[in-house]
């Protein structure tokens, strides 16, 4: 809220709180008949009411002492001007719902039920049968409104909390591969332009002595130099989000360039997987197939995708000599079991006749992205 301007609600509810305020057109127009005190009385505290209910949308710690005095006004005008105005409690069993500890929850509702009853029994003798027929279903919504109101209420902020978190795991799977490329410059480029640094050095020694060994080694320099620029586009190609579809088409090449057998099952949708939860799985399995290609010794790879009941599984399995102690393969199992807490899940590891992987991640299906319609 800028400095000096009033919000008369916050802008996230939209339209709604506006709407509720028709509600008080009725409570008017009974107050409107009324003489002395009572009309008096009844329009200030119908003003008050309007106060506690813009309130209620902003308090804080004061939320509770504002609802107290709403469900009172209520409460004072259904006894003391006209019975009709019990319809006001619409209003505060809105807010109970509001509650997010259940003992608070249930204690507002207790205390509410009794406020609500309270000018029932008061009234009961100038109530017909059908007049209590009337009031009853009405109570009663107001007295389960509140649950319908509270679930809402959780489901919005579990959605809020999700937004969230679907946030932060961006937040950190850019900061992962920010790491990932830096470590790459570092074990690639960081030789390769040491390797430049020193034969430039040589040639600059060698054009006094011996020129067609400088030639030779200025060659070399340029061949380096051009597989250095090679890595970079390799670098930069990796930054852009791939998918497990192409992930998997990319294994397949260098498994079969490996001289191993590939071999692939396919009993999901991998559209149900979020563009980070692929861009994740993918790099996990580019990790995986490029263990089995370095330390394996295998002659056959088996990559299965089963999805069931919310979650993804991977598994990755070779017929090679297995894990044997290997502390190359396991620093490269160690990073995919770092991305994948990322996204909450899990590495299972087997080693018998060969290495099994187990990558199990949890699946929402979400709605597809804006622009769509369901």
């Amino acid at each position: 809220m800028s400095k000096g301007k009033l919000k008369i609600f916050p802008s996230k509810y939209g339209f709604f709180p506006y709407m509720f305020l028709i509600y008080l057109f009725m409570p008017g127009y009974y107050i409107f008949f009324e003489t002395g005190w009572k009309l008096y009385a009844g329009y200030v505290l119908l003003g008050l009411f309007l106060v506690t209910y813009r309130q209620l949308y902003f308090a804080g710690k004061t939320f509770t002492y504002w609802l107290i005095l709403q469900i009172s006004i209520v409460l004072f005008l259904s006894v003391f001007i006209n019975i009709n105005i019990l319809f006001l409690g619409f209003f505060p069993a809105h807010f109970i719902g509001w509650y997010e500890e259940k003992k608070k929850f249930y204690t507002a509702l207790f205390l509410f039920g009794i406020s609500i009853f309270t000018p029932i029994i008061i009234h009961y003798n100038q109530l017909n049968q059908n007049a209590l027929f009337y009031f009853i279903p009405f109570i009663l919504i107001m007295l389960f409104s509140p649950f319908g109101i509270r679930s809402m209420n959780s489901r919005m902020e579990l959605e809020r909390q999700l937004d969230e978190a679907n946030e932060r795991i961006e937040e950190l799977v850019k900061r992962e591969e920010r790491l990932r490329i830096a470590r790459d410059l570092h074990d690639t480029l960081g030789h390769t332009l040491s390797l430049i640094t020193l034969k430039s050095q040589l040639v600059g020694k060698l054009l006094a002595k011996d020129i067609e060994r400088a030639k030779h080694e200025a060659k070399e320099i340029e061949r380096t130099s051009r597989a250095a620029l090679s890595q970079v586009r390799e670098l930069v190609s990796d930054m852009r989000a791939i998918t497990i579809s192409e992930e998997l088409l990319a294994s397949s090449s260098i498994l079969e360039a490996a001289g191993i057998r590939f071999q692939y099952h396919d009993d999901s949708k991998l559209e149900n997987a979020s563009g980070i939860t692929q861009n994740i799985l993918s790099m996990c399995l580019r990790e995986a197939v490029t263990n089995v290609v370095k330390h394996s010794q295998a002659k056959n790879c088996h990559i299965a995708i089963i999805e069931k009941a919310g979650e993804m599984t991977i598994s990755i399995q070779d017929d090679g000599r297995g894990m044997d102690g290997n502390c190359e393969a396991g620093n490269g199992l160690k990073g995919i079991s770092e991305r994948l807490e990322l996204i909450e899940g899990a590495l299972k590891i087997t080693s018998d006749k060969g290495t099994k992987l187990v990558i199990t991640v949890p699946v929402v299906v979400k709605e597809r992205e804006a622009g769509v319609v369901s």
